[in-house]
């Protein structure tokens, strides 16, 4: 027996237990491409009767599926000798069931959509009536929800941040950092956040992870410079803001902070020409 024929035998085998783990799409293909093997092969007498003996019991399993047939309500015929009627059939099965796959995929989506935009409406009014425990409670829930969500987690940061509970954003800007490392924006959120709670060592660590995947934008720079104000380090203020000016010179609040830091050394700011 040709490989293709043990292929297609093994895949015709496979019916029954990937049905089992509600794997439908493969169960089917299994089918269709092992009936499309038989077509193109040139059988034994015998070869014919296993194939066809394989073929019904794989049908039949088909037609008894609970789930299948919510897809495909249609029985599926086949007689010995009708494999290219049962190949049209199944292609069409496959079709029908690739669009209630999309189909159901985006029915998801809107769920999904729908279930973080009442989460987060309901935590924000939470947070506005300072009710702080049910609100983490809401939010964390829905984190949990979406764990690979980084858009989420930014968002559920927000709201933290304007209710001032700081740790608690920051916390969720840290888990969207490690989901997207190159959301440059989520770097100067977390910049804000670490400023308030007065951690400068780590949010300049952040900002210098930041510099990997933006070495050219002066806002980055402008803001890192921010955390060094807030810290008092005027010596680091001054090279910030000089980086700043350097990619963009005429960031106006840049020079500002140049010539601040410089002032605050003792320095003279150079003149303006």
């Amino acid at each position: 027996m040709s490989a293709a024929l043990t292929k297609a035998r093994s895949n015709l085998n496979r019916v029954g237990s990937l049905l089992k783990q509600d794997k439908m799409f493969p169960a089917v293909t299994s089918l269709f491409e092992a009936v499309n093997v038989m077509l193109k092969s040139q059988l034994m007498k015998a070869e014919r009767t296993e194939f066809s003996h394989l073929i019904t019991d794989a049908v039949y399993l088909l037609n008894n599926n609970d789930k299948l047939r919510a897809s495909y309500p249609l029985v599926i015929d086949y007689q010995p000798g009708e494999e290219k009627q049962l190949s049209e059939t199944l292609r069409e099965l496959l079709n029908a069931l690739q669009d209630s796959a999309v189909d159901g995929a985006k029915l998801k989506m809107e769920a999904d959509a729908k279930r973080k935009k009442e989460c987060l409406e309901r935590g924000l009014t939470l947070l506005a009536e300072k009710r702080y425990d049910e609100a983490r409670d809401v939010l964390e829930q829905l984190a949990k929800e979406f764990p690979d969500d980084s858009d989420l987690k930014a968002q559920i940061a927000d709201l933290f941040i304007k209710g001032e509970l700081y740790e608690d954003a920051f916390r969720h800007l840290d888990q969207a950092l490690d989901l997207s490392p190159e959301q440059i924006h989520l770097y100067n959120r977390i910049g804000i956040v670490l400023r308030r709670l007065k951690k400068f060592e780590i949010a300049e660590k952040y900002f210098m992870r930041a510099v990997n995947y933006a070495k050219k934008d002066a806002n980055l720079y402008f803001n890192l410079g921010r955390v060094y104000v807030d810290w008092e380090r005027w010596d680091k203020v001054e090279k910030a803001a000089a980086i700043s000016l350097r990619l963009s010179p005429d960031f106006v609040q840049a020079r500002k902070m140049r010539d601040y830091a410089l002032k605050k050394q003792g320095k003279q700011p150079p003149e303006a020409g």
